[in-house]
């Protein structure tokens, strides 16, 4: 896949506490697969190099809002992530106690998220981005391929990959810019994504290629 800054962006699903800070929800289930990959240290280098190199930077979030606990069935993890209160907010207009909760952006990217420049997308409220605006805020601005990074691998962002690839974009995956959970029953999640995005995605780099790439 070509990568340049015209028509070429970074999308970064899910980079909130719950799932990259230590004290979030999930951390005991994806740590290990954090820190072993550098997740959030490349995460912040796609972030850093994106802002220097002209590339415009796409985020989307996961949020619940109290009205969502009111669904009527769900997914394993779908489940689960409503028990834990993951990405739980106090209301859809609301950022009352937003600040340094689990649904808030891991601290060392705020500079980069809010710059007011990042395109922070509606939430998506399953994995797949099917059910916000992404896709008409990509074109809108004439983007038709992603560099796609952030949490979780096999679910979120393989999602995410999944529908884009669907709705006509190209789309690299930066596996080391990503980490999954690791259950005794489930699996590991990660290693179960880099097969998928082997077969299906357009390429799929390292986070130091794609640095390289976009610096041209």
């Amino acid at each position: 896949m070509e990568i340049n800054n015209t028509n070429t962006a970074v999308l970064v699903t899910d980079p909130q506490n719950d799932f990259l800070s230590e004290k979030g929800v999930t951390w005991g289930l994806v740590g290990d697969s954090v820190k072993e990959n550098k997740t959030v240290e490349n995460i912040e280098r796609l972030f850093e190099t994106a802002k220097k190199s002209g590339y415009e930077v796409f985020i989307s979030p996961h949020y619940y809002y109290p009205t969502d606990h009111g669904w009527k069935f769900g997914g394993t993890v779908e489940l689960m992530m409503h028990q834990i209160k993951m990405f739980d907010r106090r209301g859809a207009l609301s950022l009352d106690g937003f600040d340094g909760s689990g649904a808030d952006w891991l601290e060392r990217f705020k500079p980069y998220i809010e710059d007011q420049k990042t395109v922070i997308v509606n939430p998506h409220k399953v994995y797949g981005p099917e059910n916000n605006d992404l896709a008409l805020q990509l074109r809108k601005r004439n983007i038709s391929r992603i560099i796609l990074a952030g949490m979780s691998a096999n679910l979120c962002v393989e999602a995410h990959m999944r529908e884009l690839l669907e709705q006509g974009f190209e789309v690299t995956v930066v596996k080391d810019a990503t980490a999954g959970a690791r259950h005794p029953e489930l699996g590991d999640g990660y290693q179960a994504a880099l097969v998928n995005f082997g077969f299906i995605a357009n390429a799929v780099m390292t986070t130091d290629e794609v640095i390289r790439a976009m610096k041209g």
